[in-house]
């Protein structure tokens, strides 16, 4: 185009693409103008003069996609491209789920499981979440990253190793006060992660006590994995329910899912009462789309599971990727026996069942989180394959969702939910966080054998207007932010 007097400058177009605004509204047919950092326009850009265009050729662009349930608390720094993450469209990450946090953390009482799905004890060396947000600000990644407090490192901080019981009145005390500081260094909210040991034993009471802090800060969350998602996961439902109603603050129901098949079609149950909540409170819920778990190789999920593979053993290593079963049977032992002499380790359980998982998925509210586990010799494959298996899986072939609908569920629905501001949309002063796609072949290609592999059809991905993933490989840039409130 030739500049007129009326042409504004700006840093890149991407033309004759299919918006997909992150909102839910249908999409549109135009382009997307970038001027440094943020979106300057949207739909007929002819008015703007780049100093660099991509053609879209009718494929889609929409928001980067922001991963609401991560463990990359860590990973930012030991894989800075976060290609695992790149390379599926995303661009946002939140950490500090399920009760742990690299920030704020103390060493020396070491690190009751889950927390060894982070690192080692080494690894652990940011006291506060200041300290944290400045390591992150020195070396950005490639991501945009927010922090959730979790409820376990704040017990193991204050608790020590005692942690088998409620907390004593000075000890809530103490926590509530650390809280309150990891929410001025930054922090956006509180995770917890009451079906693991560290805070199996906190009472409802204690866990009310914690968030009704956030209350004292703007647009913080609450996520949970919850206290039981099997048997008792209706009771789990209702107790996340109480404690969100109570303590006055959004709440995210993390990974939300019905273990074992005794179990199988209770979403039906559980939806009905988060949707009944939904019409009194804020209330979220998250999931990936696959039907087998992750995390810490430990006995009591072995009971429950249908088949347990190893993505990782401390002592011994050579066993990722192995069934437990077998690796039992070479051993002369029973699963349980060989769970125990394997860890520090973890392991992916089959418990899950389709219709539930769809169920889920399509509910109001609920948006997508891979739950990915970086770090294992052979991890889950939601690590590298969720937001396009979404979008291969359950919007092209199966027809689950709208492509507008799976693309809010994954990017504007949980900008809204985590209160970050100016992400997760295409629109006129947002931030340049962009996935351009093509919606006929984006495709995982992570597996449970080969689990470590890039998607196709993500064809460029923007953080905060760099291109951090160009066609099949990540670029030098690193563009990330410590997002806040």
């Amino acid at each position: 185009m030739s500049p007129t007097a009326k042409t504004r400058r700006c840093t890149f177009i991407i033309e004759n693409g299919l918006i997909v605004d992150g909102t839910g509204n249908t999409a549109t047919e135009g382009d997307v103008a970038v001027d440094g950092e943020r979106i300057v326009g949207v739909g007929d850009c002819s008015g703007f003069r780049a100093d660099a265009t991509f053609d879209a050729g009718g494929k889609v662009i929409s928001p980067g996609f922001i991963d609401c349930h991560t463990h990359d608390d860590r990973a930012v720094f030991a894989t800075p491209d976060m290609s695992m993450k790149a390379s599926q469209g995303v661009t946002s990450v939140v950490a500090g789920n399920c009760g742990i946090s690299l920030a704020p953390f103390e060493t020396g009482n070491g690190l009751p499981p889950p927390f060894p799905l982070l690192g080692r004890e080494e690894n652990f060396t940011y006291p506060s979440v200041r300290a944290y947000r400045e390591a992150f600000e020195r070396k950005p990644p490639a991501l945009n990253l927010a922090l959730l407090t979790g409820h376990s490192s704040l017990r193991v901080n204050v608790m020590k190793a005692d942690l088998e019981r409620p907390a004593k009145e000075p000890e809530l005390r103490d926590m509530q006060d650390r809280l309150r500081q990891a929410m001025r260094d930054g922090s956006i909210g509180l995770s917890t992660g009451l079906g693991y040991p560290p805070a199996r034993n906190a009472p409802r009471e204690e866990i009310i006590a914690l968030a009704s802090v956030l209350w004292e800060f703007d647009r913080p969350v609450y996520a949970t994995h919850m206290r039981d998602e099997g048997d008792h996961v209706l009771e789990a439902v209702e107790e996340t329910i109480d404690t969100g109603r109570r303590a006055g603050v959004q709440t995210v129901i993390s990974h939300h899912k019905c273990s074992g098949p005794k179990n199988y079609g209770r979403s039906t149950e559980t939806l009905a009462a988060i949707a009944a909540a939904r019409a009194e409170q804020k209330l979220g819920l998250d999931v990936y789309p696959y039907t087998a778990s992750s995390t810490s190789l430990l006995p009591e999920y072995v009971r429950k599971s249908e088949d347990v593979l190893i993505t990782y053993s401390d002592p011994h290593p050579e066993m990722a990727g192995r069934r437990l079963e077998d690796v039992a049977a070479e051993w002369s032992c029973d699963p349980i026996e060989a769970a125990e002499r394997l860890y520090p380790a973890g392991a992916i359980y089959f418990q899950m069942d389709e219709e539930d998982l769809k169920r889920i998925l399509a509910a109001p509210g609920a948006m997508v989180g891979s739950d990915g586990l970086p770090g294992g010799t052979k991890p889950h494959p939601r690590l590298w394959g969720t937001f396009p298996r979404v979008l291969a899986r359950y919007v092209r072939e199966q027809r689950l969702l709208a492509l507008e609908d799976a693309v809010h569920r994954m990017s504007g629905l949980t900008a809204q939910t985590f209160g970050l501001t100016d992400r997760g949309v295409i629109a006129p002063g947002a931030y340049a966080d962009l996935v351009m796609f093509d919606p006929d072949t984006v495709t995982d290609t992570a597996s449970f054998k080969d689990p470590e592999q890039p998607a196709t059809g993500i064809e460029k991905v923007f953080v905060n207007g760099n291109i951090v993933w160009d066609g099949d490989h990540s670029s030098s840039a690193r563009p990330g932010r410590f997002l806040t409130h």
